[in-house]
């Protein structure tokens, strides 16, 4: 578990913890499988990832981790940095988007 989270985690993090985001509960650093995710909505079984810039050469690593998780019945996605601290709202529409889509 990282104990220095990035700025665009931290920030995050501020908006979707104490159920911020209509209600539902998200873990921080939530360990599935072999795996640590970012952040973890057990609700809609839905891992959210938030990407730095080193993501951009380990996508192949990214995709089969993915791939795994959706194998174990959940579903990831991801945001890059920028997109967290320049489009939060964006960002929380698109999570509330996914569990709106389990309640269906």
């Amino acid at each position: 578990m990282r104990s220095n989270p990035t700025e665009a985690e931290k920030f995050l993090w501020h908006l979707l913890h104490d159920k911020k985001l209509g209600g539902i509960k998200f873990r921080r650093q939530h360990i599935i499988d072999r795996f640590i995710v970012d952040f973890y909505c057990s609700k809609a079984r839905l891992v959210v990832e938030v990407d730095g810039e080193i993501h951009k050469k380990n996508r192949e690593y990214d995709q089969e981790r993915d791939s795994i998780l959706n194998e174990h019945g959940y579903r990831a996605i991801r945001f890059t940095n920028k997109q967290v601290l320049n489009e939060p709202f964006l960002v929380l529409s698109t999570i509330r988007k996914f569990i709106e889509g389990v309640k269906a």
